[in-house]
């Protein structure tokens, strides 16, 4: 299975976040809603985690 990364640099925050989050999809949605809502004040729900789904990208192997 293919590993994903969430990561917040690519998204402008006020905060100036620098989190990234990587592992099996369902590991990095959950993460990246939780740190959403404590860190960047969004609301949980079906809406943020789509939007998060739609954003996550296939870890690239390392070298």
């Amino acid at each position: 299975m293919t590993r994903k990364v969430a990561d917040c640099r690519k998204y402008p925050s006020v905060s100036n976040c620098s989190l990234t989050i990587s592992g099996e999809e369902d590991e990095v949605l959950r993460a990246a809603a939780e740190h959403a809502v404590s860190v960047h004040e969004h609301t949980d729900g079906p809406e943020l985690r789509e939007q998060i789904r739609a954003t996550l990208e296939d870890e690239k192997a390392a070298v």
